[in-house]
């Protein structure tokens, strides 16, 4: 069985030969049909590489036919194609390589055993398991806790690293005799060993640069915990750089419209956001100012039923502003309001304390009696219904009718 990181020396059936173990850079190759399975071609050797140890499919054509998919069937590899092939078992066929899209992966694969490496040299953090996308890429660390001055001094080692342009080596060792791994192998004979100079040494089966200057760029661009680990996501070279760009295009676009320099506008952001905490706090007393003067008018205006209780009713255009209105009626004496929205729609129920009604238990009650869903405490109570008539309905049953 062949596995991402080990080279094994027993096969079952056809082998395919995997040019991408010696030669990542290889784009170009020729190779003879072995077998056509509907849109499955295998071939005696390639330079595809399937998903494999977290690092995605190559794409690329066979025989003009575009390769969509890449997978690996233990001693043999399958080439997914967009339509049936033309060509048959037996025939000579030339292989074709998405180069863009393979040195992307080898930057970030390459990046990835980089920033492993770093992370585990300076903090002790090792890398519990990796992934990469076509968007990013992730290592999960051994730790909960990776504070902020850290991930810059791994993201500033690395990038040295890179500027000093190690050499980066691809050669094969028996399992039992390969020393100094990151990471021990527990596999049996012969495994494929990747090595930055004077920085990492890994079993991998992936593709790789010749050399760390060719990783371009390590920018770590989000930390998250994940379970009991930290996750780091990370760009490495041209996808680092793209993404460089959109960011500074984005800071200019709202420096301009701010009429500021994006080097400002974190400042004047911050002041701003301030500014509109305030002023949403300021509106949201004032809303409550006009919900107690409409309550207390309603009140003023509305006859008490024969125990003394009024019973009030209002509209509101939000549910903040309904919610709003329960609560200052909840705070007047003997008072039992009802109030509803439009759309969604939506029903508030509020009871004052010695009304002796649960707001809450009530309106729970009488919403599942017509397929509402709600509640509240005590005093006051909110929920939803399906339909304008239904809430009517609900309206009607609260206010005793």
């Amino acid at each position: 069985m062949l596995r991402h990181g080990d080279i094994h020396l027993h096969f079952r059936g056809v082998v395919t030969e995997r040019l991408y173990y010696s030669d990542s850079y290889l784009g170009d190759f020729a190779a003879t049909v072995i077998q056509v399975d509907g849109l499955r071609v295998y071939l005696d050797r390639t330079a595809f590489y399937p998903t494999s140890g977290g690092q995605p499919f190559d794409i690329g054509s066979l025989g003009g036919v575009r390769v969509v998919d890449v997978i690996d069937e233990e001693s043999r590899i399958a080439h997914v194609l967009s339509a049936a092939p033309t060509f048959i078992s037996g025939a000579a066929i030339e292989g074709k390589v998405d180069w863009t899209r393979r040195f992307d992966n080898m930057q970030q694969h390459t990046g990835q055993h980089l920033l492993s490496a770093v992370f585990e040299d300076l903090f002790g953090h090792k890398t519990v398991s990796v992934h990469f996308s076509d968007a990013a890429s992730t290592l999960d660390l051994e730790t909960d806790v990776l504070p902020r001055d850290r991930v810059g001094r791994a993201e500033r080692r690395a990038n040295e690293i890179v500027l000093e342009n190690r050499p980066v080596r691809v050669a094969f060792e028996d399992a039992a005799s390969a020393m100094g791994l990151r990471k021990p192998s527990d596999r049996v004979g012969q495994i494929r060993i990747v090595t930055i100079e004077s920085t990492d040494r890994s079993a991998c089966g992936g593709t790789h640069v010749r050399a760390t200057g060719e990783i371009g760029p390590v920018s770590v661009r989000r930390i998250e915990k994940h379970k009991k680990l930290t996750r780091v996501e990370f760009l490495c070279g041209w996808r680092a750089l793209a993404r460089a760009r959109a960011d500074f295009d984005a800071l200019t676009t709202m420096a301009t419209a701010l009429t500021t320099s994006a080097d400002e506008l974190p400042a004047l952001v911050t002041a701003q956001a301030s500014a509109l905490r305030e002023a949403e706090g300021d509106r949201r007393k004032l809303g409550d100012e006009v919900a107690r003067f409409r309550v207390r008018e309603l009140h003023a205006f509305t006859e008490p039923d024969s125990v003394g209780v009024r019973r009030l009713t209002g509209r509101a255009a939000t549910i903040d502003e309904l919610r709003a209105l329960a609560q200052a009626a909840a705070a007047l004496p003997l008072t039992l309001f009802v109030g509803t929205v439009a759309t969604p729609p939506s029903i508030a129920f509020a009871a004052s304390e010695d009304t002796g009604i649960n707001a809450g238990a009530l309106l729970k009650t009488v919403l599942a009696s017509h397929n509402g869903r709600g509640g509240g405490s005590p005093r006051v109570a909110q929920g939803t219904v399906e339909s304008a008539n239904t809430l009517a309905m609900v309206e009607h049953t609260l206010l005793g009718g």
